[in-house]
């Protein structure tokens, strides 16, 4: 079965350095895109293939599939890091019965509804409740932006 290696919520997705110093961490070669729009649009599917490192393949699933994906034991025994935009589809996935360790929120910009809680991670209300509902159902939610970097866990 395919092993989450790293979960991370970051809104950019692949984002240069930034993912190159993650996967280095985590030894993957596969990343998995859980977004229901990016899923839907080869071409912007096509954009994180090129930013990604060399030699990564990405995928896009949605979340429905990425459940059915994840969930499907004839998978080969592989590592892979998972990116989403928000807390919905870690959320929604947890709900559908996937299994991962820890939940890594990494880059959650600045908008309407959204106030500031970490660097350059913002979110609304209803996505904090999120995180802590994810938290509830015992994946430890930290927020981290480099995998150097020293994290801080939801409660703090």
């Amino acid at each position: 079965m395919l092993q989450i290696d790293l979960f991370r919520i970051d809104d950019r997705l692949i984002h240069g350095q930034v993912m190159t110093n993650w996967l280095k961490r985590s030894g993957a070669k596969r990343i998995i895109i859980v977004d229901d729009l990016v899923a839907k649009d080869q071409f912007s599917l096509q954009i994180f293939k090129f930013a990604a490192p060399p030699g990564i393949s990405v995928e896009a699933f949605t979340i429905e599939d990425a459940a059915a994906l994840f969930t499907d034991p004839g998978q080969p025994d592989e590592k892979v890091v998972v990116l989403a935009k928000t807390p919905v589809a870690p959320l929604e996935l947890l709900k559908a019965g996937v299994k991962f360790s820890l939940l890594n929120v990494g880059g959650m910009g600045a908008a309407p509804g959204r106030k500031q809680y970490y660097r350059n991670i913002s979110m609304s209300d209803e996505e904090l409740e999120m995180l802590r509902e994810i938290k509830r159902m015992g994946v430890p939610v930290e927020f981290r932006i480099l995998p150097d970097d020293n994290p801080k866990m939801l409660d703090e």
